[in-house]
């Protein structure tokens, strides 16, 4: 089978491998709709999780049950699925703790393209099928479902982690698609004013649409001293980092109030200079002691947690599509796709590449 990958860090291409094997609970599964994500190319052209040979790339997929091993259930070569970017070992003991995404250590659910082979390639393997696969529904179309294997479950996880309560002021710093996703999750979750920081004219329209009340350009000057100008000094009760470097938590923890969460769902893919280091403001962080508490979480997977977005979309509480700006046909314009989440010109936000109608 044909596959785009990771020749090493720096570099990718087609490559020719061997069809994946299915166990007896898994699936293999052909590409409906796929979408590159910036933590390729944090993985690609930053080396974020180390050196990857001949890896496939992708985790952001929908598709078409192509075989299914002898134990499963729910699932049959030809339907059509919802496949989570994060697929964990449903037995595990951290997933019985209540953290499945961390299966296995640190990042562990998170196999796509890190640990094994992702999903930009004509086959690709699902591991316990019946607890990692859920059907995609009649009438959702392409561009919104291949947004929630990751850009939706992982920005509603930003605004579930901030504990947004109704009526909370929130800023989202960073307003890619995960931002944008985060936006949606906190005025579903109840927020009243939503600051969300960020530049991009496209990226901007869909933030207004999806809730937010503020629009902060950095451009226009410190994002802290816009934020505490508009708040009355107060600041926050919610922040959520979901873009920039490693310099953005102290923004987050400078805009927060005593007693507010910063919830992180940006993947920080290299530190400062040649140092691993996230630097967090000493005063501003009340010296450690201002109850300013900061919730990290990967992305969370498997089928219920994809079932219930998909409830989300159909019953029109938000629409991910708006984040589909560029839409590519055919398998063969991945790599294009790819690049220009890697170039990110400022009319983009997400590119998606069509496989099957």
């Amino acid at each position: 089978m044909k596959g785009l990958a990771m020749l090493k860090i720096g570099e990718i291409g087609w490559i020719e491998k061997e069809r994946p094997a299915c166990g007896p609970r898994d699936a293999i599964v052909r590409p409906l709709a796929l979408a590159p994500c910036t933590s390729d190319v944090h993985t690609v052209w930053e080396g974020a999780i180390g050196e990857r040979r001949n890896l496939i790339l992708g985790h952001e997929a929908l598709g078409i049950v192509d075989e299914v091993g002898d134990e499963v259930k729910d699932f049959k070569p030809g339907d059509r699925v919802i496949v989570p970017a994060i697929t964990p070992d449903w037995e595990t003991e951290a997933a019985q703790r209540g953290f499945p995404s961390q299966t296995g250590g640190p990042l562990g659910g998170w196999k796509f393209s890190n640990t094994k082979d992702g999903v930009f390639a004509e086959y690709f393997h699902v591991n316990l099928a019946d607890y990692n696969l859920a059907h995609l529904p009649e009438g959702m179309s392409l561009e919104a479902g291949v947004m929630l294997p990751d850009m939706l479950s992982t920005g509603f996880m930003g605004a579930e982690n901030a504990r947004i309560g109704f009526g909370s002021t929130v800023a989202v710093l960073g307003i890619g698609p995960v931002g944008l996703s985060a936006v949606a999750g906190a005025r579903l979750r109840g927020a009243g004013r939503i600051f969300a920081v960020g530049t991009r004219p496209a990226a901007v329209k869909v933030a207004k649409e999806y809730g937010a009340t503020d629009i902060i350009s950095y451009r226009e000057g410190s994002t802290v001293d816009q934020i505490l100008d508009k708040t009355g000094g107060a600041g926050v009760d919610a922040v959520i980092v979901a873009g920039g470097g490693p310099e953005v938590m102290m923004d987050a923890i400078n805009v927060a109030k005593p007693g507010s969460v910063i919830s992180n769902i940006n993947y920080f893919g290299s530190g400062i200079g040649d140092q691993d280091i996230i630097p967090l403001p000493r005063v501003g962080w009340g010296y450690g002691m201002a109850d300013k508490n900061i919730v990290t979480g990967l992305c969370p997977g498997g089928r219920v947690r994809m079932e219930r977005l998909a409830d989300v979309v159909m019953c029109g509480r938000m629409d991910p599509s708006l984040m589909a700006t560029h839409v590519f046909k055919g398998f063969d314009r991945l790599k294009d796709a790819l690049l220009l989440m890697k170039e990110k010109p400022r009319d983009l936000i997400k590119p998606v590449v069509i496989v099957e109608e």
